[in-house]
């Protein structure tokens, strides 16, 4: 047998049956292929890095580039625009922001201002299909701030106050209205952490059309970093619950290891479900999965893993691969996990499959399904 070939057969085994999974599943619609939004480098960290758009050919079972952008250094959040363009931001601390058109130029790029102490955080929302907003931080004075720009020229119109530091990524709830995660890490102007005793992580909500301050939220303890976020269903349809991959900061690496790596926003509380967690505690990614569930990835581990309500005090792996970081909600509750190997397409009514690379390639901690068929 083909050792690449091989290696890819062993790795399928290490995707735990969907028979095995927590919560009532509905089948899959069966789709012919995806693009999705990514950004990824060679596999030498030193290799340039790209974004471009990704077509998946589940039929063929191929993976290609169908095209590909240089970016000038590392990207991070990566936002589909309805023209089938998309929207990179640099990762923090970025200086700057690029949109690429469906064919794979770039059309516009900004950059934050020399004399500015401003830096893009890497993730951005746009609100009422007119505006963009940005988290960003301050380091002259170490706050965070919303950047709200123009959608079209991204001209910068406005900045909110975050209420808190390090904010991260950032979605809209059900009203409109933004939710921030304010990962609460001080940090310098060369991203490196410190005074961690300092550290004050919070969920926000802010009001999207004053920039004012609605609600805030903390965990008890203070070196629990939120990060990441997802809903588990649309927030507009009602009754849905707010994800959040949590990154423990604290000093001892033992204290870290028994850290919970998820947090849960359920109307008004937040919480920590559960103590299960990936014996590192980091979770880099999270997406929707089904009945209400989340998958958290653990990269440095490698994990993905699901949370799901009809049993909240435990995680179930569904895939043990290196590098399992990058989370895409699928058809039904499905998730895709891009992995050392490849794209990994897990459904628990369907067989796993993974499609290799199209060639050597380390993809990026974010990507995004753009669009299924």
């Amino acid at each position: 047998m083909n050792p690449l070939r091989r290696q890819f057969s062993l790795s399928l085994g290490t995707l735990l049956a969907g028979s095995l999974l927590p919560g009532r599943v509905l089948a899959a619609p069966e789709s012919r292929q995806a693009l999705i939004a990514a950004a990824w480098r060679g596999l030498s960290k030193n290799d340039p890095y790209f974004a471009g758009i990704l077509h998946a050919d589940w039929q063929a079972r191929k993976l290609e580039i169908r095209h590909a952008v240089p970016l000038p250094s590392r990207p991070h959040g990566l936002l589909p625009e309805a023209d089938g363009g998309m929207l990179v931001t640099a990762a923090r601390p970025g200086t700057w922001l690029m949109r690429c058109d469906n064919q794979g130029k770039v059309v516009q790029q900004i950059a934050q201002d020399d004399s500015s102490l401003l830096r893009f955080c890497g993730h951005a929302i746009v609100v009422r299909d007119s505006l963009l907003l940005t988290t960003e931080t301050d380091h002259a004075t170490g706050r965070g701030r919303i950047g709200v720009r123009d959608l079209q020229t991204l001209k910068k119109l406005d900045d909110w106050d975050t209420h808190g530091i390090d904010p991260h990524q950032l979605l809209l709830d059900g009203e409109g209205h933004l939710i921030v995660a304010n990962g609460g890490v001080p940090r310098t102007l060369a991203d490196k952490k410190h005074d961690l005793q300092r550290m004050e992580s919070s969920l926000v909500r802010i009001d999207t059309n004053t920039g004012k301050l609605l609600q805030q939220w903390r965990l008890d303890d203070p070196r629990l970093s939120l990060r990441h976020i997802a809903w588990s269903h649309a927030p507009a349809d009602g009754d849905a619950c707010l994800g959040v991959a949590i990154q423990a900061e604290h000093d001892r690496a033992e204290d870290r290891a028994q850290a919970p790596i998820l947090a849960v926003l359920d109307g008004e509380r937040l919480f920590t479900p559960t103590r299960a967690n990936d014996n590192f505690g980091y979770a880099g990614d999270i997406a929707a999965a089904w009945g209400g569930g989340f998958v958290l990835s653990s990269n440095q581990v490698g994990l993905a893993q699901l949370w799901h309500p009809a049993t909240a005090d435990r995680m179930t792996p569904v895939v043990k691969m290196e590098e399992a970081y990058a989370l895409a909600s699928w058809q039904s509750g499905g998730v895709l996990v891009a992995t050392a190997l490849g794209l990994v397409r897990t459904h628990p009514t369907m067989k796993s499959m993974i499609l290799p690379w199209p060639q050597p390639m380390a993809l990026d901690n974010h990507w995004s399904l753009i669009s299924e068929a």
